[in-house]
């Protein structure tokens, strides 16, 4: 058998040694990628989509009548994964789009409703078609975004 030693210098050891303590403590890595995936679907709120989403018929911004969907989301991380969400409940059907099941409105607060000229105690609604409007989505940009915010994580590990 054949064996060849490298001595390899100190400045090289303790840098590798920097470098697997990085790796072990990932959380700072992935509350960096959870910060700029947050900051990519706010992005896409104040765009109004990334690419645009389809027009709606009333005044003001998709998706952010009330704002609640959008100050709803919330960015997470631990030691091996990075997370944006929401917790609201249409949240999905607006992302992802589909179709809403028939259902009755019935009032909340008054003893019936009022649409054009008629009151009513109940409505049958026949369901909505909601369109595909992705604001929990990542651009190209954003995954270069997210790759220099690797490359610059590992590059500090080597630099110290």
């Amino acid at each position: 058998m054949v064996e060849l030693f490298i001595d390899v210098p100190d400045t090289l050891r303790r840098a590798l040694e920097r470098m697997v303590r990085s790796l072990e403590n990932r959380q700072p890595l992935m509350q960096a990628i959870s910060e700029d995936m947050l900051s990519a679907v706010m992005e896409n709120f104040e765009q109004e989509g990334r690419p645009k989403w389809l027009p709606i018929q009333r005044a003001g911004k998709i998706l952010q009548n009330t704002r609640r969907l959008m100050s709803s989301i919330d960015s997470d991380a631990d030691n091996n994964m990075a997370v944006v969400g929401t917790n609201v409940v249409y949240a999905r059907i607006h992302n992802e789009g589909g179709t809403t099941r028939p259902h009755v409105i019935r009032p909340r607060y008054k003893q019936a409703l009022a649409f054009n000229g008629r009151v009513v105690k109940k409505v049958n609604h026949p369901g909505s078609v909601i369109p595909e409007r992705r604001f929990l989505s990542l651009t190209e940009s954003d995954h270069d975004t997210i790759n220099h915010t690797i490359q610059d994580y590992l590059g500090s590990a080597l630099d110290d």
